[in-house]
């Protein structure tokens, strides 16, 4: 009679452990009763068990598959930006967090570069907001090629772009943003119509937050851009 707890029970296998996991268990469940139920049972009750079985297991997988691809969809959608694919405004709360703790555990330096395309209201209104999403499309890759596996890139408004240079220190991110700044000005992004990006770097200092990290770099930024557009500044 205790059988019958292997349904519930494989059931609760699918929504514990991943799909194939699960898969693996469940094979492992039945071959384990097998001996067990032949003997106790002729073989159309012993068929019916089984078929059973592996029709639970099959529904089971199925909303398994269903549900966690499901999952990943909603975690994507809450984490990534949806015209460019980098990561969005939470995404970057969550990473600042990250690596402000690890820099107060164990000193890990950080950088990160605050990047703005200059001029882009004038781009949108001159070509329209589908040549702009194009540009924005195009400067992610730019972009995105360009910083280590180790970096991460997020898009935190309409133009304006951050990376996080993880074990980077202020002459290295600043470096990156001189490489970033000159790609993206080779780079004949609309015909006629030059395409350039400020950017302001700041290195993270002990006692700091991420906002108040972000907020230097913001202030190196405002200085690019006061300093006539397409250049780096760099917060102390």
């Amino acid at each position: 009679v205790q059988i019958y707890w292997i349904f519930p029970a494989l059931m609760a296998m699918f929504y514990l452990v991943q799909p194939r996991e699960a898969v693996i268990g469940a094979a492992i469940t039945v071959a384990t009763l097998l001996p067990a139920v032949l003997p106790a049972n002729n073989a159309h009750e012993t068929g019916t068990i089984f078929t059973t079985i592996l029709v639970t297991s099959a529904f089971a997988f199925a909303f398994s598959l269903i549900t966690s691809r499901q999952r990943e969809q909603l975690l994507v959608l809450a984490t990534k930006d949806p015209l460019t694919g980098a990561g969005n405004r939470r995404a970057l709360e969550t990473k600042l967090s990250e690596v402000v703790n690890a820099f107060r555990r164990s000193g890990t330096i950080a950088s990160l570069v605050l990047i703005d395309l200059d001029h882009f209201k004038e781009v949108n209104d001159a070509y329209g907001h589908a040549v702009g999403d194009q540009i924005l499309k195009r400067v992610t890759k730019i972009l995105d090629l360009r910083i280590r596996v180790t970096d991460s890139l997020y898009r935190i408004g309409g133009e304006e772009f951050v990376v996080v240079l993880s074990g980077a220190n202020l002459e290295r991110a600043v470096y990156l943003a001189e490489q970033l700044r000159t790609l993206v000005d080779a780079n004949e992004l609309v015909p006629d119509h030059a395409v350039t990006i400020s950017l302001g770097v700041a290195e993270l200092k002990k006692g700091e937050n991420g906002n108040d990290w972000l907020h230097r770099a913001d202030e190196a930024l405002y200085r690019a851009k006061d300093a006539g557009r397409n250049s780096t500044s760099i917060s102390d």
